[in-house]
């Protein structure tokens, strides 16, 4: 079985193709028995630029895939997603349509499956459940990248109508773990977080500032959790995601304030400081939440990760890195 990863080299990315190293094809349908599975990782500094169509369609007969893992993307923390907002919105708007483009002129009948981050659901919604997703506009403060995410569904939604090429979108929360990247202003937000509180205590500070207010409430999704998700996501192509693209949350229902977080980040690292709040820097929307009562359906036996030794694994993974 080959799948091909778009955007290997990425945090979700890396954590994914070391996942499937080795492993065969029980791993996506449940049988008994199956192929070994060959994985085909690229992203842009492999080689492979997915903005440039000829590139795209190249890959997709090269590697003639079963499954594709679209986790190419381009963002960043809230700042960044703002003040290149249109260099957001282009690129994964065009990196999609070449996916799917180079998927149906050269045939390909595999599977694509692709994560959307909740910051895609309208700004304001207290509880993230998947009938309400586009039932209103995203937080501006998320403006390109949650509508480049809404934009991504509906091009799936075509070429499903018009090619029956399948897609299981998936929603998700923000995520962290160990992996990512140590710039602050492009890692997901926890594990910026992570990092600068670290540097805090190692240049011996004897504050930390939070970046907002601190009260906004946030989900969060430990990698292993997301990738397990994705894997198994697989499994719905035959059921009604894989026939309509409607995404499905992958979300627990629970939620940590910004200031809790930097608690126990403070707690996993032993930084001895006082944690301060600079207001001048925006907040977001106040809670992002996602509804688990269809997961919980679906996937009963789906377990999450502990959020509080998640935060001690990240620690732990960035700790000797900066």
């Amino acid at each position: 079985m080959n799948v091909l990863v778009l955007g290997s080299t990425g945090f979700i990315g890396t954590n994914l193709t070391n996942k499937l190293e080795g492993l065969d094809s029980r791993i996506f349908t449940g049988e008994a028995e199956g192929p070994s599975v060959n994985v085909v990782g690229t992203s842009k500094s492999l080689g492979v630029d997915l903005t440039d169509y000829n590139q795209t369609k190249q890959l997709i007969i090269d590697s003639n895939p079963q499954i594709i893992f679209n986790l190419a993307s381009h963002g960043g923390s809230l700042h960044y997603v703002k003040e290149r907002a249109s260099d957001v919105i282009n690129d994964n708007i065009q990196m999609t349509l070449n996916i799917y483009k180079a998927m149906a002129e050269a045939g390909c009948t595999a599977t694509l499956i692709q994560p959307f981050s909740n910051c895609s659901y309208p700004g304001g919604t207290q509880g993230q459940l998947e009938e309400s997703w586009l039932k209103g506009p995203v937080h501006d403060s998320i403006f390109s990248f949650g509508n480049s995410k809404r934009t991504i569904y509906y091009i799936s939604k075509c070429y499903l109508m018009q090619h029956n090429i399948k897609t299981i979108n998936l929603l998700l929360p923000n995520t962290y773990g160990p992996g990512d990247s140590l710039d602050p202003n492009h890692t997901h937000a926890l594990n910026g977080m992570i990092i600068r509180m670290l540097q805090a205590k190692k240049a011996g500070d004897k504050q930390f500032t939070v970046w907002g207010t601190g009260r906004p409430v946030r989900e969060w999704c430990y990698v292993e959790d997301f990738t397990d998700a994705l894997i198994r996501a697989y499994q719905l192509t035959s059921t009604t995601y894989g026939e309509t693209a409607m995404p499905l949350n992958i979300g627990q229902a629970r939620g940590y304030s910004i200031g809790e977080s930097a608690q126990l980040i403070k707690k996993a690292i032993g930084f001895d400081g006082d944690i301060v709040f600079d207001t001048s820097y925006t907040d977001g929307d106040a809670t992002k939440i996602l509804g688990n009562k269809v997961i919980s359906q679906w996937w009963p036996d789906f377990t999450f990760f502990d959020h509080e030794q998640g935060i001690v694994n990240t620690v732990k993974y960035y700790e000797d890195k900066v």
